[in-house]
């Protein structure tokens, strides 16, 4: 079943992408939830057209993604957490944790553009994935301390 997303699924693809879906799937959960539309051939057209009215918008978006990129890797963030006399840590680092560090140093980027690819299990040197930009991706580094 073919699909065109209205909004970006992890996994499956960003906003004005044309996807190969299950049916069930298509039907049953992207379509009544508002996440997609048919693949008609009015519905394609109307992709077509608002890609091609959007390309100028978007060259503007991925250049301002791009550079906060660039001042994202050579931004270290510090997360405080518990840690035990052993050397692990209490809980979890969050996306949220990671989202909040960068606000308070002037980066406003949603949690769930951010990924945590590697478990941190204790004080130390860590890296996040950050998808600002359906081209555009970045690893931020933040280091663990001891409250």
């Amino acid at each position: 079943m073919e699909i065109i997303l209205k909004t970006d699924i992890k996994g499956l693809g960003y906003k004005n992408d044309l996807v190969d879906v299950k049916p069930g799937y298509g039907r049953n959960y992207l379509i009544p939830q508002g996440f997609a539309v048919l693949a008609t051939s009015s519905n394609k057209k109307v992709l077509a057209e608002n890609i091609k009215q959007a390309a100028h918008k978007a060259e503007k978006i991925k250049t301002e993604a791009e550079n906060i990129a660039e001042k994202l890797k050579s931004t270290t963030l510090e997360i405080k957490a518990k840690i035990g006399e052993s050397g692990k840590i209490f809980g979890k680092v969050t996306t949220l944790q990671i989202s909040d560090a960068l606000a308070a140093k002037g980066f406003e980027i949603d949690r769930k553009k951010i990924a945590i690819n590697t478990p941190v299990d204790g004080a130390g040197e860590f890296q996040a994935e950050v998808d600002l930009h359906r081209e555009v991706k970045t690893h931020v580094n933040f280091v663990v301390v001891a409250e």
